[in-house]
């Protein structure tokens, strides 16, 4: 299976200590030159950065079309690691693009690319048992308080959905 994220998904997981349920999951994640810049840039957040710089299942890949790249942004707004991770998605025929923010989420579901958010991410981990109930809640609680958008009917859903696994 081939993976591609976006940058908010990986901030999320580290945010939770749960960068490790992208290896058990999905095995390889690959990111784009953009995304690995966001997220390995900002000197405020030298721990985060050395995190993924050290990650040994997250690869950098480069797009090569970068022309789409730059079409892609004009044409929806999208930021440049949005735009290349939907490019890579496509390049590199990937089953599977890991986006949080809603505009891109739409921009990618009309390119016919399969999406899951960090959301999707926790509720698939519980189900496949990689972490249990009370981590899946703790974790939806702390993005919420750390000022994660999640729509109250999607927190509740996922609340719901999870209780089956308690």
């Amino acid at each position: 299976m081939i993976v591609i994220a976006d940058t908010t998904p990986l901030i999320s997981l580290m945010k939770i200590e749960k960068l490790v349920l992208l290896n058990k999951l999905f095995g390889e994640v690959q990111i784009p030159e953009a995304v690995f810049q966001e997220l390995t840039a900002n000197a405020s957040f030298k721990k985060e950065a050395q995190e993924i710089k050290s990650c040994e299942f997250i690869q950098v890949v480069e797009v090569t079309n970068k022309t789409m790249v730059s079409v892609l942004r004009r044409a929806t707004g999208l930021d440049v690691g949005e735009s290349e991770a939907m490019i890579l998605t496509d390049e590199q025929q990937g089953d599977l693009l890991l986006i949080d923010e809603v505009k891109g989420r739409k921009v990618a579901k009309q390119m016919g690319i399969r999406i899951m958010g960090t959301m999707g991410i926790l509720m698939l981990a519980l189900e496949k048992g990689a972490i249990n109930f009370s981590e899946t809640v703790q974790s939806i609680e702390i993005l919420k308080d750390s000022g994660r958008h999640i729509k109250n009917e999607l927190y509740e859903a996922l609340l719901n959905a999870a209780e089956k696994y308690r």
